[in-house]
């Protein structure tokens, strides 16, 4: 079964709590402390599989959760980390918030695998507290808990070239003609229910690959029919084929068709009509008497806007090479990097926004200290090594009002900043 969206729970795994022992020896009745750390969470990842086409397993199941770390054990023993879960979906899966349905993640392109939940940070044992004047302290650090959050899977297939058109105009057809493609096929409206997906090899050129959209009809923008689960796939194409019914087999105007579903495009998302379109009129082969051929016609209203039309037949594959040698010519002038959405969404949020956090200057070490259980906080959840990481940090900075704080005590470029063991030198964006 096809599915190209599904919502689901994902959490990540608590962190283990830190362990309160004290070393107990022979001859050493008042040893000292000895708890262990707790383990750090699982964390939650998601990774491209490419033999995947469908979100259909996430359909059976509503909760994925990754292992918590165990408790800290005596004799500084730390505990064992939890377990990460990886969660395998098709390459142009999109994860979104499902509370605000901005993208947390978009396994496309070069992005094969990606932490979307980090697990909790074990706590720390008794042994990291003891002081000079509280030798045998009997408390540890808790551990961290883990994100929970409720996603939306969106699966917008991978092409770069899109065919779409009114139901039963020969789109499959022609994808099964001119690739290794094989749609089912038959003479009724709605044969195609799922994107198929075809590679058109070119002689002396570069081949692409082309996904036939299920047909559309008017008012799939606003949902008839099974419109939005049509239209988010055409979202990453390049360049659209406009399949028409050239011989007007079952009555229909084709140019009206064409307007109808850009009209359809513009609603759902208005970018859509800034990509390169081309008309390929189908069933040539029908057509008996030249008279009444929408060709002439076609030609006259959309050549003038720059659209180029092509008369085809996909079943005797009359003018198919002239169409495909042009498609790939608007894709060679195109930038051939993928389209991938940005992150919108930072789960890692989630775990700190009710925790407190101080902003201070302090004048014998000459430099400003953040600290507080948010800033901890953040920074056991956070892998600030990391270019995504450190975007997220910097976004932490702003979105939490710490930089402006900072400014109101007086921070100038190149001034100095800690963050319990991390240092940085600040300078404004």
């Amino acid at each position: 079964m096809f599915a190209d969206n599904a919502k689901i729970i994902i959490i990540s795994g608590k962190g283990g709590d830190g362990h309160v022992s004290f070393r107990r020896e022979k001859y050493v009745p008042n040893g000292g402390p000895d708890g262990g750390d707790g383990g750090h969470g699982g964390n939650l990842i998601f990774e491209v599989d490419e033999g995947l086409n469908t979100l259909a397993d996430f359909r059976h199941r509503r909760k994925y959760a990754a292992g918590n770390g165990e408790e800290g054990g005596k004799r500084n023993c730390s505990g064992k980390r939890g377990e990460d879960l990886i969660l395998k979906v098709p390459a142009g899966t999109i994860i979104r918030d499902a509370a605000t349905d901005q993208v947390i993640a978009d396994m496309s392109g070069e992005n094969t695998r990606q932490v979307v939940l980090r697990g909790g940070k074990g706590g720390l044992g008794n042994q990291h507290f003891a002081t000079a004047t509280m030798q045998a302290p009997k408390y540890a650090q808790p551990g961290q808990p883990g994100i929970e959050l409720e996603v939306r899977l969106e699966l917008k297939v991978i092409a770069d070239v899109g065919l779409v058109g009114f139901p039963n105009v020969g789109k499959s057809t022609l994808l099964s003609r001119v690739s290794n493609a094989r749609p089912k096929i038959a003479n009724y409206h709605f044969t195609t229910l799922n994107p198929n997906l075809g590679v058109v090899d070119l002689d002396g050129a570069s081949g692409f690959v082309i996904a036939d959209i299920p047909g559309l009809i008017e008012g799939a923008a606003d949902g008839v029919g099974l419109g939005h689960d049509f239209l988010r796939h055409i979202e990453r194409t390049k360049v659209m084929i406009h399949i028409v019914d050239a011989a007007s087999v079952e009555g229909r105007d084709p140019i009206e068709d064409i307007y109808a579903i850009n009209k359809e495009l513009e609603s759902y998302n208005p970018e859509l009509l800034k990509k390169p379109q081309v008309i390929a009129a189908n069933k040539i082969d029908a057509i008996y008497d030249e008279s009444e051929s929408a060709i002439p016609a076609l030609k006259k209203e959309f050549e003038a806007k720059g659209i180029e039309v092509f008369p085809i037949s996909a079943v005797s594959g009359q003018g198919i090479k002239e169409l495909l040698y042009h498609v790939q010519d608007l894709l060679s002038k195109l930038d051939d990097t993928p389209i991938v959405y940005e992150q919108e969404f930072y789960p890692e949020m989630l775990a700190f926004t009710e925790e407190a956090y101080t902003v201070e200057y302090d004048g014998k070490e000459n430099m400003y200290v953040v600290e507080g259980p948010k800033i901890e906080k953040m920074l056991g959840y956070t892998n600030i090594d990391s270019e995504k990481g450190f975007l997220f940090f910097q976004k932490f900075l702003r979105e939490q009002g710490i930089l402006e704080k900072l400014e109101e005590l007086g921070i100038s470029e190149g001034d100095t900043v800690r963050m319990y063991g991390l240092q940085f030198d600040y300078y404004k964006n």
